[in-house]
């Protein structure tokens, strides 16, 4: 149950960085889109985010997709760390880095109680 309310907290941040990218026009520092012109980067940007998040709610319920999308939220933050200096970065505020650090930290709690030893003795993962 824990790790549950971890993986739904670490997804909540998620979404919510992904509103919070769109305003401060994460497409101009992105390898993909950041060459288009705005307008079209901005349509890019949002209009990808709708398969993206209609796959995870779809495959929601599948543990290697919980596994991959906690490990994500820490290389999430690990790029947005490596990106800080760039030019059009805008994550410049205390409330993205919150949101930001947020995902990285319940990712990695997740992480850390679903690698716990379930009892019974089998070592692997303990999934919700």
């Amino acid at each position: 149950m824990r790790a549950k309310i971890a993986y739904i907290i670490m997804l909540a941040f998620l979404f919510s960085h992904e509103v919070d990218a769109a305003l401060r026009h994460e497409w101009r520092v992105l390898p993909l889109t950041s060459f288009l012109p705005d307008d079209i980067g901005r349509q890019v940007f949002i209009w990808a985010h709708v398969p993206l998040f209609a796959a995870i709610l779809l495959f929601n319920d599948r543990t290697g997709l919980r596994f991959g999308l906690a490990i994500f939220s820490l290389v999430h933050f690990g790029l947005h760390w490596g990106f800080r200096n760039h030019p059009a970065y805008e994550f410049n505020n205390l409330s993205s880095w919150l949101i930001i650090g947020g995902a990285g930290l319940f990712g990695g709690l997740y992480l850390a109680l679903v690698r716990r030893r379930p009892s019974g003795g089998q070592i692997g993962p303990q999934v919700f």
